[in-house]
């Protein structure tokens, strides 16, 4: 049944277009908005309130889900702000301690290639921390990615070094790295619930929209078929005080400026 519904609503909203391609007269303007959908939705459901029931023109069973809806959808789309203003406060603190962690481990693998030009260590300290033996370059750090992998790398190279007898490299030490890499890590996480938190509110707003849509575009139909029958200038003005939104075509434009251009005109 509810299928039927959706499909006979959405045949009377293709001949709503039909008719409007072809007529003169203003045509409705449904929001495109999530603003624009909360102010229609709020105006029809003060104007159902504010309306005893026999003569509201929408049914009771419109005002019935409207009311059940509105406070959802507006309380997800302010959860979705949260978020993402949460998101964007921890940006500064999230490139702050990925700035810090790549420094000292560019700084943990430069001395340590230092030591092994001055002969202080040998060349396959190096294959610790998964570089190769026959160069002397830091891999380059850019992203996230790669500031974990090679976080991961020198860390547990060095403690592997480290347990089997070799000299501890300082300054920095790989505790301090270490504490650096952590931090970035728990920043990180933070960073991605966030981010989680912000994509689930968007997604469910996106699947809320389309009821949004349906409810407007049910409560819309109903007020212009009570008001049907009567002309069309006191029609248009009854169902705007419902929230319905009308839009003038570019021919009634010309003609309201023609008009006012001749009543401004000398006899």
């Amino acid at each position: 049944m509810a299928m039927l519904i959706d499909i006979i609503d959405y045949i009377r909203f293709s001949y709503e277009h039909f008719i409007n391609a072809f007529s003169s007269m203003p045509y409705r303007r449904l929001p495109n908005t999530d603003l624009a959908r909360i102010r229609a939705m709020k105006k029809a459901l003060e104007k159902g309130k504010e309306t005893p029931p026999p003569s509201m023109a929408y049914s009771a069973k419109s005002l019935l889900r409207l009311q059940k809806f509105l406070p959802l959808f507006e309380h997800n789309i302010q959860l979705h702000k949260l978020a993402l203003a949460s998101q964007n406060a921890k940006s500064k603190i999230y490139n702050e301690a990925f700035q810090k962690a790549k420094i000292y481990i560019t700084h943990f693998l430069r001395v340590m290639n230092m030591a092994v030009f001055r002969g202080d260590l040998p060349v396959e300290t190096r294959v610790y921390y998964g570089l190769p033996t026959n160069e002397l370059k830091v891999p380059l750090i850019n992203t996230e990615k790669e500031l974990i992998t090679w976080g991961r790398r020198i860390i547990e190279g060095e403690e592997l070094r480290l347990q089997r007898g070799g000299s501890p490299i300082t300054n920095p030490t790989i505790a301090v790295v270490k504490v650096r890499f952590e931090n970035f890590l728990e920043v990180n996480n933070l960073r991605q619930d966030l981010i989680k938190k912000a994509k689930n509110f968007s997604e469910r707003t996106s699947d809320m929209r389309k009821e949004a849509d349906e409810i407007i575009l049910r409560i819309w139909n109903e007020v212009e078929e009570h008001f049907s029958s009567l002309p069309d200038d006191v029609r248009k003005i009854e169902c705007e005080e419902y929230g319905l939104v009308y839009v003038l075509r570019k021919s009634e434009l010309i003609k309201i400026a023609t008009r006012t251009v001749d009543d401004n005109t000398p006899k």
